[in-house]
């Protein structure tokens, strides 16, 4: 996309208004001098004739008109037998073009033995310029101001030039987040978005936060008791990783990491490529690495934003037999509607037969992930992210008490 058309064609209006100025003036003094075939001095510009009279047909003239009135300008009054012989007008159209150019203002015609014309004033072939270069410069101004910052309207995914659209984006993103943030940043970014995460945090928002290091920006990395003001839990990964947010489920920034040849942004609001960029951000920015925080330590008793973790850390304490109590809120599969339950864990449904623990990673659970929980009312199953084969989505799973 090239931005500077605008601006260049309304510095070359500008520069036709001077020149038309510098020719009516010439013209001018021909007629004082009575001479209109004489040959006008030489010109000092150096703009060719061709490109003032294509800059007159963009101001609006037809090509003829903008030839026969270049012509006008250059030989001052004169007989239309003379300016036809001068310009590219057919012998047919010349008193056409004319009364034409009369008819706009750009010249007035007489009759002295035949048909002359001379170049009228030209404050208002000055104006009519003027007008359009500004317009230009305007057009040229909202033009940049598009390109910069385009608006996320009226479609899912969005791709950005300007990675300070990436991170605007995200902020607004997370500050009005009403469940849960993935995200990966390097040290600045974290400082950037810092204000934003802190506000979600106050929100009860539940925030994963994973950091990005380079070769030596190891000292960059923010202290634990810094991010613990802003985050849920935090990881620290020790190579350069693109940045990726992913607020809600449903909203998703991305953008290449910094030594990337290519710089882009991708702004998705899809609930199915959000998922895509899920798995992404569990297996490779977050699962493997080790913690840098985390608010709830090694304590059960805690809310999880993601069911396959709390699979795998609930498993062990249910194959001892312990009976773990739960607060279930989420999304009911059928209505669409918020749905909350609380009950006990009555079972756990995956693909595979999974005997776990803690250093197992959570990939292994990509496959079907339930809990089944028994409620005052019946059994109720439970699934994750994009659940279909369960009644209920999980937003939170709250582990409320245990058993023995």
């Amino acid at each position: 996309m090239n931005i500077y058309v605008p601006c260049h064609r309304a510095t070359v209006y500008r520069d036709v208004l001077r020149r038309i100025a510098v020719r009516v003036r010439r013209a001018t003094v021909l007629d004082r001098r009575s001479a209109p075939t004489a040959k006008p001095p030489p010109a000092t510009d150096h703009m060719e004739r061709d490109d003032l009279v294509s800059i007159l047909e963009d101001a609006g003239l037809s090509p003829y008109q903008a030839d026969a009135y270049v012509t006008v300008l250059e030989l001052g009054a004169s007989p239309a037998t003379e300016i036809v012989d001068a310009c590219g007008v057919p012998d047919p159209r010349i008193y056409d073009v004319l009364r034409d150019l009369e008819d706009r203002g750009y010249i007035e015609t007489y009759e002295e033995g035949s048909l002359h014309a001379r170049a009228h004033d030209v404050k208002s072939v000055l104006e009519d310029l003027r007008s359009r270069a500004e317009q230009l410069s305007e057009a040229a101004e909202d033009i940049e101001e598009r390109w910069e910052r385009p608006e996320l309207e009226d479609t899912d995914v969005r791709i950005v030039k300007r990675f300070d659209t990436v991170l605007e984006q995200t902020a607004d993103a997370i500050r009005s987040a009403s469940d849960q943030v993935q995200i990966s940043v390097s040290p600045s970014q974290y400082e950037t978005l810092r204000p934003a995460l802190a506000d979600a945090r106050r929100n009860d928002v539940n925030v994963k936060l994973s950091i990005h290091t380079g070769e030596g920006e190891h000292d960059d990395l923010p202290a634990p008791e810094d991010v613990a003001e802003v985050c849920s839990e935090a990881r620290h990964r020790e190579i350069p990783s693109p940045f990726l947010a992913i607020v809600d489920r449903s909203k998703v920034c991305f953008a290449p990491h910094a030594g990337s040849i290519n710089e882009y942004g991708i702004i998705v609001e899809d609930r199915t490529h959000a998922y895509v960029f899920h798995w992404f951000f569990l297996s490779c920015l977050w699962d493997v690495w080790d913690p840098l925080y985390t608010a709830d330590q090694d304590d059960l008793m805690r809310t999880f934003s993601d069911i396959r973790y709390c699979i795998r850390d609930i498993t062990p304490r249910l194959e001892e037999g312990e009976t773990v109590h739960v607060t279930v809120r989420g999304i009911d599969t059928r209505t669409g509607e918020e749905r909350s339950i609380e009950g006990v864990v009555d079972d756990v449904i995956t693909t595979g037969n999974l005997h776990t623990n803690d250093d197992v990673s959570v990939a292994q659970y990509a496959g079907q992930a339930t809990i089944v929980v028994r409620t005052d009312d019946g059994l109720v199953e439970v699934g994750g992210w994009g659940a279909t084969l369960e009644q209920i989505e999980a937003l939170r799973i709250s582990v409320t008490e245990i058993d023995s």
